[in-house]
């Protein structure tokens, strides 16, 4: 186990570790273990009963916080002619309308949040895939990052307001940001509230045993707070 600095154990010690908390009194915890100096993010984990290696057992998708993350969003789009046009007007930061912006990407640019593309560019985001991939940033239909030129404006409104991907990892676990400590504690209980409400609806079909197991809540590089399942899942969205 990692060695912990004095903030960290300072923080620690207002937290129950024994004790599973309810959103209301986790999110308000997790504003207050926060020490970093600056507006640190809220990040939800999830522990779910699922076989990642199943590919029946996938869990993944997005889902538009309705009080966003907090975080600037800078959008780049993958897209040629009146496609880019439409991109350009919807307030996409960055066009990749050419060759030469795959190349500025295969020679380290990542100045972007995420990463849209209509189908007919995908051959050439194809390309990118090693570099993107492992980073979230690829283009997905999965994810809705590949869309008709008629749908960017959305996507990209999308984006900029808050929308997340989610997407369980190898240990059956997801991490999704859920808003800034500087937030009121009702902006992350609802934008907590809609993440729980997606994964519940994201549920793989004929999954055998209980589904979301365990449910952390955290601020960046803060102490991790248990949430009460149960009381978590009985949550609406406003």
């Amino acid at each position: 186990m990692p060695k912990r600095g004095k903030k960290y154990l300072e923080a620690l010690k207002k937290v129950d570790r024994h004790k599973e908390y309810s959103p209301e009194e986790a999110v308000r915890l997790a504003k207050e273990v926060a020490y970093t100096t600056f507006d640190a993010t809220v990040e939800a984990h999830f522990r779910l009963g699922v076989d990642p290696r199943r590919a029946d057992q996938q869990v993944r998708g997005v889902v538009v916080l309705p009080h966003g993350t907090g975080k600037q969003v800078r959008v780049l789009v993958f897209a040629q002619g009146e496609a880019a046009n439409i991109a350009r007007e919807a307030g996409a930061d960055y066009i990749a309308d050419s060759d030469e912006w795959i190349k500025k990407i295969q020679d380290g640019w990542l100045e972007f949040d995420i990463a849209i593309a209509t189908p007919d560019m995908m051959p050439k985001v194809g390309r990118l895939g090693r570099i993107l991939g492992p980073r979230g940033l690829m283009p997905s239909p999965k994810a809705g990052t590949v869309v008709k030129p008629e749908d960017l404006p959305r996507v990209i409104q999308e984006a900029k307001a808050g929308r997340v991907e989610y997407r369980v990892d190898r240990g059956g676990n997801i991490h999704v940001p859920i808003g800034k400590v500087s937030f009121d504690d009702k902006q992350l209980l609802e934008n907590f509230a809609t993440v729980v409400d997606a994964l519940k609806k994201a549920k793989p079909e004929g999954l055998k045993g209980a589904y979301i197991q365990r449910i952390t809540l955290a601020p960046t590089m803060g102490p991790g707070i248990k949430v009460d399942v149960r009381q978590a899942l009985t949550m609406t969205p406003e």
